[in-house]
């Protein structure tokens, strides 16, 4: 029997741009926006801080 990771990729829209990128759920880095640079996401050393609308959470 195969183990279930525990983490997702989950898509954000930036606040600043509206742009949509597909982060994942635990970062380890600063997510910066692809278009206009704002932190999207920020570690925390488990689950990152979103600081951006999550849209949708991928399987």
């Amino acid at each position: 029997m195969k183990a279930e990771p525990t983490s997702k990729f989950i898509k954000v829209r930036c606040p600043k741009c509206k742009n949509e990128q597909i982060t994942f759920g635990k970062a380890a880095k600063v997510v910066h926006c692809l278009v206009c640079g704002k932190t999207l996401v920020e570690p925390t050393g488990g689950k990152s801080k979103v600081k951006a609308r999550i849209l949708e959470v991928l399987e």
